[in-house]
């Protein structure tokens, strides 16, 4: 236990020790009343990797995302980062697990009464005294952190907005900033565009991008069309009723392949 807890240590706070590689051993999940969501799933992501996930809904993406940072119980397999065993972690060291893990949600998932400033800072909520964050007090070097990402996403100047006053895309920036105040090694999109238009989507995706490339960040994003997965990502995983159908390069997704995974009706829109 000591020897995890300093490996955990180690990679947190930086003593020379790098996130390397997440490893998805046979993972399966089984929700309540025998649906299965994922079945028997492995894949493997290399340090400041761009992985998309694609499939139909209900093919288990979220499901997937979810059981890799434990916001979802994975009914059995494994979910290993750095040789650490998240699926085997007690509440403690998920807790330090998850301050390297960022987040961006479909519906932006910001308390939407409160400031835009003060939704950027729960990112900060893994590294401050509980009892302090209940009221907002945040250190210094926090407050300056969550300006410097609001600033990197463009929108700054709606810091003291409340965030229900912003336009959806806005609001996927600012789940992004949150994310980015966090200082992650590993940045999980749950289908970060499926509510937004065209012109939109591009923008939050090369936000993404620019996240995984300028700063190493590995990124696994749920995507439903393949036109953003051909320009951002460097390999994609496609699941099917909650099983893995294809692992590799985007254009190595041919027609037949395509049919495997989104059904033989489908037809190509991107």
């Amino acid at each position: 236990m000591l020897k995890y807890q300093l490996k955990l240590l180690n990679n947190i706070i930086g003593m020379g020790v790098y996130i390397d590689m997440l490893e998805v051993k046979n993972l399966t999940k089984i929700y309540d009343g025998e649906v299965l969501a994922l079945d028997n799933v492995s894949f493997k992501v290399e340090k400041g990797e761009f992985l998309a996930i694609i499939g139909l809904s209900g093919s288990g993406k979220s499901t997937l995302l979810r059981c890799i940072n434990r916001l979802v119980e994975p009914t059995s397999g494994q979910v290993i980062w750095d040789g650490v065993d998240i699926t085997s972690a007690n509440q403690s060291e998920l807790r330090l697990i998850r301050r390297k893990i960022g987040m961006v949600f479909q519906h932006f998932n910001l308390v939407s009464r409160s400031k835009v400033i003060t939704n950027v800072l729960a990112g900060r909520l893994g590294y401050v005294n509980p009892a302090i964050s209940i009221f907002n007090r945040f250190p210094e070097k926090d407050i300056q952190a969550a300006f410097k990402q609001l600033e990197r996403v463009g929108i700054a100047n709606q810091a003291y907005k409340r965030a229900d006053e912003l336009s959806g895309g806005q609001q996927q920036r600012v789940g992004i900033a949150r994310a980015m105040v966090q200082e992650p090694e590993m940045l999980l999109a749950d289908e970060p565009v499926a509510s937004l238009d065209p012109v939109l989507a591009h923008s939050i995706m090369q936000y993404l991008e620019k996240i995984n490339k300028e700063d190493g960040v590995m990124v696994l994003c749920s995507l439903h069309f393949l036109d953003l997965v051909h320009r951002y990502a460097d390999r994609a995983i496609a699941l099917n009723e909650g099983r893995l159908m294809f692992d590799g390069p985007p254009e190595a997704i041919d027609d037949v392949k395509f049919k495997e995974i989104y059904g033989k009706d489908a037809e190509r829109v991107g």
